[in-house]
């Protein structure tokens, strides 16, 4: 056991590099929701004008995503990252300095929306499963998942302490110095460029001959459609829960403290599922979290919130977060190859994000339209319940774990 830790010891530069850049840049776009409140009052938008700009970054991260995956491939991971980084800075600044809707949406929407496709989970597990080999493969993939939470534990409570001291705007200021960070690390994490990648097998010699193969592969489609609520379930409470809290009279910061203990048992969780996918079957684990998931929506909303309750509901939500994530890239990696990881990842990933447009928006449309997010988690507690029962009884019925492709 000690020798497969101390292979890892070349790899770690990147391993800690691709960390740190998605730490925060998972941490920071999932506290924007502690802005909502101020923003929308300061600026004189709706609640839904704020959500569509979380809702398009969502699609566009989504939309993009296999295309970055492609070109990671052709043109190395490195000058993606950094890029991404820079884009991610300037969003913040010109969502710092937004004056409406058209600035909230360019700066929230477009820019990060874009840069997420480059510095999000698909090139990060891009980058970290390269260099590591296929034993520790799965363990790594959960520990730089786990470390995309780490950021809500540091910007939620930043962002909402500048927030309520010195305003939102401020508070936006001091999201845009911690991406400042992601530069470096971006950086780090794009000396993968010079490990080489595996040589390429028949069915894995282009772009369009793996796309053809995933959109033949019966399981990959039913992961790619159940992925949809996933991102609808996770994306409605970081955007929306602030909100809910403060309209139930609770305390301002209860909010970030939730997303801190949502970052930190995301940890636990994602180091936890890391580990599972290496020894049960990832389809009945991702199920599992889809059904595990809907049942605590429909616990914590079904009475009105305590600061006890709360916090215990986020951290169980926060084990069950991102745990989705070592489960899908692995199983992709596992069937398709190590290649056209990123891009094959990316084509799930569209469905997911298009969860996050209905989870965001959606969310955000229907308080608007009924005075109340009952409705909105109904759908959300429903529709997870399906997914997961589907994800769960697929797997069952038929093995998916046969290799298509060298990894």
């Amino acid at each position: 056991m000690s020798s497969r830790y101390e292979s890892l010891k070349p790899a770690m530069p990147i391993l800690i590099g691709a960390s740190v850049m998605l730490t925060f840049a998972m941490g920071l776009r999932q506290s924007l929701g502690i802005f909502m409140p101020e923003l929308t009052k300061g600026i004189g938008i709706s609640v839904s004008d704020f959500t569509l700009a979380i809702a398009l970054q969502n699609l566009i991260w989504g939309v993009l995503q296999p295309v970055a995956g492609a070109l990671s491939v052709r043109w190395g991971l490195r000058p993606l990252m950094v890029g991404g980084s820079l884009l991610y800075l300037l969003g913040m600044l010109m969502l710092a300095g937004a004056t409406g809707t058209t600035g909230v949406v360019i700066g929230a929407g477009l820019f990060i929306g874009a840069s997420m496709a480059c510095t999000g989970p698909a090139l990060a597990s891009a980058a970290v499963s390269r260099p590591v080999s296929v034993a520790m493969r799965s363990a790594v993939l959960g520990a730089v998942s786990a470390a995309g939470s780490l950021g809500a534990m540091l910007s939620a409570p930043i962002g909402q302490a500048l927030n309520q001291a010195y305003g939102w705007r401020v508070g936006v200021i001091g999201f845009a110095v911690l991406a400042l960070v992601m530069l470096p690390a971006a950086w780090v994490a794009g000396r993968v460029d010079r490990v080489p990648l595996p040589p390429q097998g028949t069915m894995d010699s282009s772009a369009g001959a793996a796309l053809g193969s995933a959109i033949k592969h019966v399981p990959f489609i039913v992961l790619t459609l159940a992925f949809f609520v996933c991102g609808m379930q996770l994306i409605f409470l970081t955007t929306h829960l602030p909100s809910y809290l403060q309209i139930c009279g609770m305390d301002p910061m209860l909010s970030a403290q939730a997303l801190g203990v949502i970052g930190g048992f995301n940890v636990l969780g994602s180091l936890f599922f890391g580990w599972a996918g290496g020894r049960w079957n990832k389809l009945v684990l991702l199920g599992g979290i889809y059904v595990a998931r809907s049942a605590v929506l429909l616990w914590y909303f079904a009475t009105p919130p305590t600061p006890a309750g709360t916090l215990a509901f986020a951290a169980v939500m926060g084990f069950l977060w991102l745990g989705v994530g070592p489960l899908v890239t692995g199983w992709i990696i596992d069937v398709f190859g190590l290649r056209w990881q990123a891009m094959l990842g990316g084509v799930a990933f569209v469905s997911h994000q298009v969860g996050s447009f209905v989870g965001a928006y959606g969310g955000g449309l229907l308080y608007d339209l009924l005075g109340s997010y009952n409705t909105a988690v109904q759908v959300g507690v429903a529709t997870g319940l399906a997914a997961g029962i589907v994800q769960i009884g697929f797997a069952l019925h038929r093995s998916s774990r046969v290799q298509l492709v060298p990894s």
